[in-house]
């Protein structure tokens, strides 16, 4: 009997041994395969980036064809504003050669009459004639001071009035006014002696007597005005 049990139990052993053995080796298999399957994966993933860079390369390509032709329309673009800036800068010297320039003091045959309309309005009137031999342009505010008999000078303010276009041919005349009121009450505060006349857009000034028979002016010399030139015809 004890050899019975002793030969089952031995019997029993080797089934267990060899089944465990079994279990081992399809575990072996299992690693195997999995080590074989992850041996591919970096292939794959080598492929994977080897094509990505080759993409990358060729966008890398095209990046560099599209930043030459931004350069060159950037160049093509300055050319063009050379041309047009050429072609203002012609233009500028055709105008330019074909304007008419300011007329200058010494061109100009200057003078100055009362032309007062009443007793109550006072006007100057200023003449200038182009006594020169080419036609000058005499438009704008002309620069007026008034020179008192204490020896000072006023400067005298516009008159509300746009400027219009004075040309003048040789022999032409252009006129501007002088207005203030007239104080009749023979207590005027300003005793003007001289008009310092500047024309319009020069340096150069010339003294002209105040008019006589002009009317005393009321107020003080911020009170008259002098307005833009025009022509007489």
């Amino acid at each position: 009997m004890k050899t019975t049990r002793i030969t089952a139990l031995a019997a029993i052993g080797l089934v267990a041994t060899l089944s465990l053995t079994a279990c081992g080796n399809d575990s072996g298999k299992d690693t195997s395969s999995k080590g074989s399957a992850a041996s591919s994966a970096p292939t794959d993933s080598s492929s994977a980036s080897s094509s990505g860079s080759s993409s990358s390369a060729s966008s890398s390509a095209d990046g560099g064809s599209g930043s030459g032709g931004s350069a060159a329309g950037q160049s093509a673009s300055s050319s063009g504003g050379g041309g047009t800036a050429g072609a203002g800068s012609t233009s500028g010297g055709a105008a330019t050669s074909g304007k008419v320039t300011f007329c200058k003091t010494a061109d100009l045959a200057i003078d100055a009459a009362d032309a007062s309309p009443d007793k109550a309005s006072g006007r100057i009137d200023v003449t200038m004639v182009n006594r020169g031999s080419t036609t000058c342009s005499a438009t704008g505010f002309p620069g007026v001071d008034i020179k008192d008999a204490d020896h000072t000078s006023s400067p005298i303010e516009r008159g509300p009035a746009q400027p219009r276009v004075t040309t003048l041919k040789p022999g032409d005349a252009a006129v501007f006014d002088i207005a203030y009121d007239i104080d009749p009450s023979g207590k005027s505060l300003t005793s003007p002696t001289d008009l310092l006349v500047t024309p319009p857009n020069e340096t150069h000034t010339v003294t002209l007597k105040w008019p006589t028979g002009a009317g005393a002016i009321k107020g003080a010399y911020t009170d008259v005005q002098v307005y833009p030139t025009h022509t007489t015809k």
